[in-house]
């Protein structure tokens, strides 16, 4: 098949590569020049330009951008294609992206590749990324049965295992899994950087290892891509915050009142 790629960074220079191994011709578009010329020199695209309207003649288009840009970048291509041309999307967020992007191109079909890394652009690629690692496709009753399985059989061909749910009920269990540790992590770091003392804050930074990094690591990752799961997964994240903030007040309340089974059973669940 002839496949396009909006985004070249991480995700969509892995799909890129992946696709290329089996056979497909892949055309990308980057924002950036620079990308779209390592794109070519790393084989992870045929061919490769900052413009949409290279992208006419493909048969299905994964939309790797921002989630901030899913929806716009629909928008640019629908005088653009054939109607038989399919677009899917890997954005982390779909309740606020599915029914919006099949409005305007009826030929869509949700998707969530639950893989990465906290690098992101071009040069973190990596090759088989997919491969083991949940692929999560949202179709709503008026998906495009045709449009669905052409997307089952690519992501399949990747060996990644695949998952049908909701738009909004993958919204809620991406939250607490993907979204809340951002955010935690995000806390975390922030907490231990507004320690008062410089002398306790140095001896901090000299004794963190590996659980912290760890914990930690999440949250050092792209602020932009964080905000996004903010601002398009509100309902859900808030939430799972709500959630995870009932459970500190427990832990908090137990360690006052010196209840240590309590503290015991938590960490044992």
């Amino acid at each position: 098949m002839k496949i396009g790629i909006v985004g070249i960074g991480l995700i969509g220079a892995s799909l890129g590569w992946d696709f290329r191994q089996l056979g497909h011709e892949v055309v990308g578009v980057s924002r950036q020049q620079a990308t779209c010329e390592i794109a070519i020199a790393q084989g992870i695209c045929d061919r490769a330009s900052c413009n949409l309207a290279s992208l006419q003649d493909t048969e299905v288009i994964f939309i790797c951008t921002p989630i901030a840009a899913i929806l716009p970048t629909v928008a640019q291509l629908v005088p653009l294609l054939d109607l038989q041309t399919i677009i899917t999307d890997a954005g982390s967020v779909k309740g606020a992206i599915v029914d919006r992007a099949t409005e305007l191109w009826p030929n869509f079909v949700g998707g969530h590749p639950m893989a990465g890394n906290s690098e992101s652009g071009i040069t973190a690629f990596e090759k088989g990324l997919f491969a083991d690692r949940p692929y999560v496709l949202t179709p709503t009753p008026i998906t495009v049965p045709s449009a669905l399985n052409t997307v089952k059989e690519l992501v399949r061909s990747l060996d990644a295992v695949i998952y049908h749910t909701t738009p909004d009920r993958h919204d809620l269990a991406v939250a607490w899994i993907s979204h809340l540790p951002v955010m935690v992590s995000g806390s975390l770091i922030s907490a231990c950087l507004a320690q008062a003392d410089p002398t306790i804050l140095d001896l901090a930074k000299k004794f963190a290892s590996t659980g912290f990094r760890d914990t930690s690591r999440v949250g050092a990752g792209n602020p932009e891509m964080g905000m996004m799961m903010a601002q398009y997964n509100r309902d859900a994240l808030l939430k799972a915050l709500h959630g995870y903030r009932d459970r500190l007040d427990s832990i908090i309340d137990s360690i006052e009142q010196n209840q240590w089974l309590a503290i015991e059973d938590l960490l044992t669940t």
